[in-house]
């Protein structure tokens, strides 16, 4: 039992040495390696957009071909970036009237457009595209008037006057009558008329409906455009410092030459020092030391407890 618990214990140390190199920045790898011809000088370029950390730039000396390099310097530049796409916009406008040449005053040929992700450009009208649909409807009351003749009436009573008539599916009431005479008959001397024709006037209302206006909408086409700014360039230049040649292998008594070949130093004062990967490394062997040293020395302490118990 006590041996799980130092093994477990030993995972711990263990675990939380390696958790800062776990949690270390993500290496950037390089978009394109250029070597000088005389293989002097290797340089590394790397695009990152906003969101990458150069951190991730790997800085740390390297071998090739036998050759050690160093890093002598990082340079830093932004590179613009034209966009262009084609792009379509469609607009709404109100017209008070349906036909084209009403429409089309609304609607000029070309318009300039910023679409939401910051391009712009002038984009043209596509007649065909545009559409025109009733935007809604409004009802209008007005009063209307008819008129019906009754003749040859013995009297002018309006008894025998309708007082309401149907008039195109409406009800419509009358209003008003006047009446002539159609003819005259002799009474004692004097001219009496004794047929009459009614004139009545009838009044109602009339409910009409009418389109309120016009929805237009069409669609302006055209190339859209920007330079954006939001890619940085990095090229890490490295220098070729010193040769490293293989281990000598015993070939009887061939003699080999093992010293190293040392070749002209960087200049001291372009080289930029990243100490985190030298610091991070001893922290991880220190942390990771002292995690076994304590496992060992619970270990030892458990086993004296146990021979002194006997």
């Amino acid at each position: 039992m006590k041996r799980i618990a130092i093994l477990a214990l030993l995972t711990v140390f263990l675990l939380s040495a390696l958790g800062p190199t776990a949690l270390a920045l993500g290496v950037c790898y390089p978009t394109s390696i250029v070597q000088s011809d005389d293989g002097s000088e290797i340089r590394k370029t790397y695009d990152l957009g906003p969101e990458d950390d150069p951190g991730g730039i790997p800085r740390s000396d390297f071998e090739q071909n036998g050759w050690n390099y160093s890093l002598t310097d990082l340079l830093k530049q932004e590179t613009p970036e034209y966009q262009e796409r084609e792009h379509t916009e469609t607009v709404s406008v109100t017209s008070k009237k349906k036909d084209m040449e009403s429409v089309l005053a609304l609607l000029p040929q070309e318009k300039e457009f910023v679409t939401e992700d910051g391009l712009s450009g002038i984009l043209t009208l596509q007649l065909s595209s545009v559409r025109i649909e009733e935007a809604g409807y409004g009802k209008s009351t007005k009063t209307v008037t008819t008129t019906r003749r009754y003749p040859n009436l013995a009297g002018q009573d309006t008894e025998y006057i309708p007082k309401t008539i149907d008039e195109g599916g409406r009800t419509m009431k009358l209003k008003d009558i006047s009446w002539q005479t159609d003819n005259t008959a002799s009474v004692d001397g004097y001219a009496m008329g004794d047929r009459y024709t009614a004139v009545a006037t009838y009044t109602g209302t009339a409910t009409s409906s009418y389109v309120t206006g016009y929805n237009v909408t069409a669609d302006y086409t055209g190339k859209v455009s920007r330079i954006a700014l939001d890619r940085v360039r990095y090229v890490a230049i490295f220098e070729r410092t010193t040769y490293v040649p293989d281990e000598p292998e015993l070939l009887g008594e061939l003699d080999i030459p093992t010293d190293p070949v040392i070749e002209p130093v960087r200049n001291p004062s372009s080289y930029h020092m990243n100490w985190a990967y030298i610091l991070v490394p001893l922290g991880v062997i220190a942390t990771a030391g002292g995690g076994i040293g304590l496992a060992l020395f619970l270990k030892r302490r458990s086993e004296t407890g146990e021979e002194d118990s006997e």
